[in-house]
């Protein structure tokens, strides 16, 4: 820009002293500014560091526990000036339906979780995980008598493929005996994946 207008041109249009100008371009960058640059530094690895979950307050006492000394104040304006935002947590997902009409296996482990031999008792569940493209379902089983996880399967859906690799991944690695009790707790896995 410089070589297509004249310095002298550009103070007056911007109604600034030509010395001024000079003396700006010279002078070291303040104290204070030096300080916000190493600050949005420590505050995008914070931010990175809680999984963009924190705000301005927590965000500030985690800076705090990691040796950075700062206000408040400070971080919620830096933290604007970043363009820093909280994720928002995905709502809630509810797995179990009880409030159906399909047959309910019986309780054959009645709340006896102790049990004295692997591969007698396994338990099975489903859980859902949160990730950036939407829900993950995990169905696993684990053996009550030492707490292994014995087989799982991921899947984008519930169904009822899911719980049946879970148990066959379970099987081929174990081979349990005749007799193995496989519970859940969930009314929902056993009624609606007999």
């Amino acid at each position: 820009m410089r070589q297509k207008y004249p310095i002298a041109l550009m103070c007056r249009a911007f109604d600034v002293s030509e010395s001024g100008f000079h003396a700006q371009r010279t002078r070291p960058v303040c104290k204070r500014k030096q300080e916000n640059t190493r600050l949005e530094i420590e505050i995008l690895a914070a931010h990175q560091r809680t999984r963009e979950t924190y705000n301005a307050e927590r965000l500030h006492y985690d800076l705090a526990d990691h040796g950075v000394q700062t206000t408040p104040y400070r971080v919620r304006t830096l933290r604007k000036k970043l363009n820093l935002r909280c994720k928002q947590k995905l709502k809630f997902k509810a797995t179990t339906d009880s409030k159906h009409h399909l047959p309910v296996a019986p309780n054959i482990l009645n709340r006896e979780f102790a049990v004295n031999a692997p591969d007698k008792v396994w338990v099975s569940d489903i859980t859902y995980i949160p990730t950036d493209e939407g829900w993950l379902y995990l169905a696993g089983v684990k053996d009550l008598f030492n707490g292994e996880l014995v087989g799982y399967a991921m899947n984008e859906r519930m169904t009822r493929s899911l719980v049946i690799q879970a148990l066959f991944r379970a099987t081929a690695k174990k081979h349990p005996d005749k007799g193995l009790i496989a519970h859940s707790d969930s009314k929902n896995t056993c009624t609606r994946f007999q």
